[in-house]
C-alpha cells in the first residue's frame, strides 16, 4: 500500500480576485471550478474535467492581506499522525504558520520550513468509499506533475524532507553554476526536484507545475489572459515543455506538458 506521509493530496490557491483566478485557470487548463458559499471564507474547489478534485480557491481577505498574506499557490502533504509531523517540521527549525484545524475533512496546519518555504499538513478523513488523491500526477492532465523546490541550504533542506517524509533521492542533474539539481521520489514515483535558491530569487519557496494536455494551448492561453511569463517555453528532459509564469492576481505557477505538433 502506498504510504500517505509525504504523498502531495491538495493544492491551494490564495488569491485577492476569485472570479478573476477562475476566469483565467478554467481557461488556461480546463479545470472547472466551483466558488464556495460557506461565508466568510467561500472556499471553492477546483476539479478535473473528469470530476474530480485537485485543490480549492481561497479568497484572501483584507484581514488576512494586512496579516502578510499574499497571493500564491500551497501544497498540501499527507500525514497519518499531523500532531507527530507538525512537531518534527518545528523540532527541526520549521514554524507553525497557523496551528493545527479540524474540519469534516481532516485536520491541517500551515507550515515553513526553516529556509522559508511554506506547505500545508494534512490528516484526512477519507470517507469509506475515498478514492487516493488524484491532485499529483506525473502523467495525468489537469493534476500537479511536478513539485518543485528551492532553497538557502540545499544540504540541510534534503535532509529535513527525506528524514520527516521518507522522500528518496532519485537522481541528480548538475546545473553549473546553479548547483544540483536533485530529483526526489516517494513510493517509488519521481515527485519533484529540489536546487539551491538562484541569487535572484529572494526566499525559498515551493513551485508547483500544472500539467497541461495540450502545452501550446495552456502556453497562449495563460498570456491570453493576462500571466507574466517569467521563464520560458522550454524544452525539459523526458520531452515536456514547461513555463513558470505569475497568473493575473500575482501568484507564481508553471505550466508542464507536451506538444501535440
Amino acid at each position: 500500500m502506498d504510504k500517505l506521509l509525504g504523498s502531495w493530496i491538495w493544492y491551494e490557491l490564495m488569491t485577492k480576485d476569485a472570479a478573476g483566478a477562475k476566469a483565467f485557470y478554467e481557461a488556461t487548463i480546463g479545470w472547472t471550478i466551483a466558488p464556495g458559499n460557506e461565508p466568510p471564507l467561500f472556499y471553492g474547489h477546483i476539479a478535473r474535467a473528469d470530476g474530480r478534485q485537485v485543490g480549492g480557491v481561497l479568497p484572501l481577505s483584507e484581514d488576512m492581506l494586512a496579516q502578510g498574506a499574499h497571493p500564491m499557490w500551497v501544497g498540501y502533504i499527507g500525514t497519518d499522525d499531523l500532531d507527530a509531523t507538525l512537531a518534527q517540521v518545528i523540532a527541526r527549525g520549521g514554524r507553525a504558520l497557523m496551528p493545527r484545524m479540524d474540519i469534516a475533512e481532516g485536520s491541517f496546519a500551515m507550515v515553513m520550513d526553516p529556509w522559508g518555504a511554506s506547505f500545508y499538513l494534512m490528516q484526512p478523513n477519507p470517507g469509506p468509499d475515498a478514492a487516493p488523491s488524484v491532485a499529483f500526477s506525473p502523467t495525468e492532465a489537469q493534476s500537479v506533475g511536478w513539485n518543485e523546490l528551492y532553497t538557502g541550504d540545499f544540504d540541510a533542506a534534503l535532509a529535513f524532507y527525506t528524514e520527516i517524509f521518507g522522500w528518496e533521492p532519485a537522481g541528480s542533474m548538475d546545473m553549473g553554476s546553479f548547483g544540483t539539481y536533485q530529483f526526489l521520489a516517494h513510493n517509488g514515483v519521481t515527485i519533484g526536484a529540489m536546487m539551491p535558491k538562484p541569487p535572484h530569487v529572494p526566499m525559498g519557496g515551493w513551485n508547483h507545475y500544472i500539467r497541461a494536455a495540450d502545452f501550446d494551448a495552456a502556453h497562449q492561453a495563460a498570456v491570453a489572459g493576462g500571466a507574466n511569463v517569467l521563464h520560458g517555453p522550454v524544452e525539459v528532459p523526458g520531452g515536456d515543455w514547461i513555463i513558470n509564469a505569475l497568473d493575473p492576481q500575482g501568484a507564481a505557477f508553471a505550466i508542464v506538458g507536451q506538444k501535440l505538433v
